[in-house]
């Protein structure tokens, strides 16, 4: 593992980080490095969406019975096929 070496922290901040280290049980580098971890991943869930389509579908499709899903799954996979009928068909002309 590498070394990493922050300069003209201020003391201040020093001291914030010092006194959540103590209460959390970790040493001043530990308490560090955590709270770099957090904000790296506060950043990513920022950059990222939200949550995904399949997340979104679930919560559309959770307050229905087995059988209603199963019955959505294949009117989608119905809907996929005749998809995959239309792929690689020229356009029509909409002149």
């Amino acid at each position: 593992m590498g070394d990493m070496l922050i300069r003209n922290v201020s003391d201040a901040m020093k001291r914030d980080i010092a006194a959540r280290a103590d209460k959390n049980g970790r040493s001043l580098s530990d308490e560090t490095k955590a709270l770099l971890q957090k904000a790296m991943l506060s950043d990513k869930a920022e950059a990222s969406p939200q949550r995904s389509a399949l997340d979104a579908m679930r919560e559309v499709l959770l307050p229905f019975s087995d059988e209603e899903r199963d019955a959505f799954s294949r009117m989608m996979d119905e809907v996929e096929a005749e998809r995959k009928k239309d792929f690689g068909r020229p356009l029509e002309d909409f002149e």
